[in-house]
């Protein structure tokens, strides 16, 4: 793989990773804020975990789709492959999570979204 090729392929992942965390930091700050303010109870945390997931992967699909150019639904769940493990790395880091069935779930949410979105994002541009 020469390395103008290596270049056009990490650089729709890379902008979809970041914004896909951006919109994961924004989500979680939202989901706290509604925590402390409303009656909000911590019970439906885990919903709302899969919904922020899922949308954080889905914008950042939106955005490897849009700057790729073509196959969306490749870069799309490229990001959503690499974001879910991200995520249940640092699971496993910060609280000794292990694998489970929510893993699992979590990365098939973000694969599906991320693809979705990549197919999205490259049609914005027609």
């Amino acid at each position: 793989m020469s390395t103008g090729t290596r270049k056009l392929f990490a650089m729709p992942l890379l902008a979809g990773i970041t914004y896909a965390l951006l919109w994961l930091a924004a989500g979680a700050l939202i989901v706290s804020l509604f925590l402390h303010f409303t009656e909000m109870k911590e019970s439906s945390l885990s919903t709302m975990a899969y919904v922020i997931h899922g949308v954080a992967a889905l914008i950042g699909g939106l955005s490897s789709g849009k700057r790729s150019q073509s196959r969306g639904w490749y870069y799309g769940s490229t990001l959503g492959i690499l974001y879910g493990i991200i995520i249940i790395i640092v699971s496993f880091l910060a609280s000794d999570i292990a694998l489970s069935l929510h893993s699992f779930l979590l990365l098939l949410t973000v694969i599906g979204t991320g693809a979705f979105g990549g197919m999205v994002g490259v049609n914005l541009r027609k």
